[in-house]
């Protein structure tokens, strides 16, 4: 009978663990729980023998991680989850404590524990975030100090993991968008490549029988499956050598300066990218200046964190503006790179003291623009992509056909 190690509560909150022999992992739930225990994990023996990482980690009182690296939803777990404790009244070293027994990725546990380690020796949380910056972004650290300094960090961490929630469905919105399209295309592209490639190649072989003058159409599709067969391995090396190169020229400053200038120059295409970083500039905006963040840092930190060099450049004159004490509203106008819109809106919350509010409606509203623009471009797409997949097989099986009518008219 195999033998599960676990992890249950009483219902004073204590731990209890061990590991027992039942027939399988529901009867060993059962079991706990007409003890009136509260199970929290229950891991199967490994059959070659006991599993000691799950063995030790259940002792420990900790369930097994299920990956390595720290993904976006395991940091917005650890925010709701510290947010919710610590309204709850947990101190911040237990609340660590807690979280760390229930993650599931070994580097953030890891993490965690030396968050504990380094306030426990005297530092403060955004202090000790601030050691691990590939983990924590500047808008997490200071966040997390003005939540400190005013003594609400239950509430900015609530708001903060709202934000990074309502980030992450917008994201997996747009991807979601995405990956219709991109089927499609890489389908279409196939089709037509194994046309190329082995088609096109029988029916060469079949007009060498014959002493025809090809058609220019079947000439040039003969010329393009040759040079595909002979040199297409050297050409996707190439063109991957390419791509290489400008992914490493748009690394740097200038080289990614210069694609994003280009990108937003570009007629429909530009309008959705500048769309797209507004977006994310009045997200960050409404978290921050609802946290109570002063508006200068709040800029500050956007500018660091906005994923556009242009727009970098432009919060940076920004914010320069408003340190001179001019108004935001009147220094995002200055831009020339927010709608009028923004800018009324930004106007009225400075006006009326509701500048998150304004910043929160705006964010709602560049979302569902963009949605509905995703939305329209996929239903665009998909006839834009049939109309193309059809001229291009159209044009090949004409191509290859009037040879053969001609044999036909010359066996006549």
């Amino acid at each position: 009978m195999p033998r599960f190690f676990y992890i249950a509560r009483d219902k004073t909150g204590k731990k209890n663990t061990g590991a027992e022999e039942a027939a399988n992992q529901d009867e060993m739930i059962s079991r706990l729980q007409a003890k009136e225990l509260i199970v929290i994990s229950v891991i199967p023996e490994m059959r070659e023998g006991v599993n000691p990482v799950a063995a030790d980690l259940v002792m420990k009182g900790r369930v097994v991680p299920k990956h390595n690296r720290i993904t976006a939803e395991d940091l917005t777990l650890f925010c709701r989850q510290l947010s919710t404790l610590l309204g709850a009244g947990v101190t911040i070293l237990r609340s660590m404590n807690i979280i760390a027994q229930q993650v599931a990725s070994r580097r953030l546990y890891q993490v965690i524990i030396n968050l504990q380690k380094n306030m426990e020796a005297g530092l403060s949380l955004h202090e000790a975030m601030a050691n691990y910056p590939t983990v924590f972004s500047e808008m997490w650290i200071n966040l997390v100090e003005s939540g400190e300094a005013s003594g609400n960090l239950a509430m900015v961490l609530s708001r903060l993991a709202t934000y990074l929630e309502r980030d992450a469905a917008f994201k997996k919105k747009i991807i979601s968008a995405l990956i219709y399209p991109a089927i499609l295309m890489l389908a279409g592209l196939s089709a037509l490549l194994f046309m190329t490639v082995k088609i096109i190649p029988t029916f060469a072989e079949i007009f060498q029988g014959f002493n025809i003058k090809l058609p220019l159409l079947t000439q040039l599709l003969l010329s393009v499956s040759i040079f595909i067969r002979k040199y297409g391995i050297i050409t996707a090396i190439i063109m991957a050598f390419g791509v290489w190169l400008f992914r490493k020229y748009i690394s740097t400053r200038q080289g990614k300066r210069q694609y994003q200038e280009f990108l937003l120059k570009l007629p429909g295409v530009g309008e959705f990218f500048r769309t797209l970083s507004i977006e994310r500039f009045t997200s960050e905006m409404s978290t921050l200046v609802e946290s109570g963040v002063p508006i200068l840092y709040s800029l500050e930190i956007s500018e660091r964190s906005v994923n556009n060099v242009v727009l970098g450049e432009v919060i940076h004159k920004i914010k320069e503006d408003v340190r001179a004490g001019k108004p935001l509203g009147k220094s995002l106008e200055k831009s020339n790179f927010f709608d009028p819109m923004v800018v009324q809106m930004v106007n009225i919350g400075e006006e009326i003291g509701e500048l998150s509010s304004m910043f929160k409606r705006l964010n709602t509203f560049y979302q569902e623009y963009l949605e509905t623009f995703l939305t329209r471009f996929t239903s665009m797409f998909e006839p834009a992509m049939l109309i193309f997949m059809g001229v291009a097989i159209g044009v090949m099986v004409i191509g290859l056909f009037l040879p053969i009518f001609e044999i036909s008219q010359i066996g006549g």
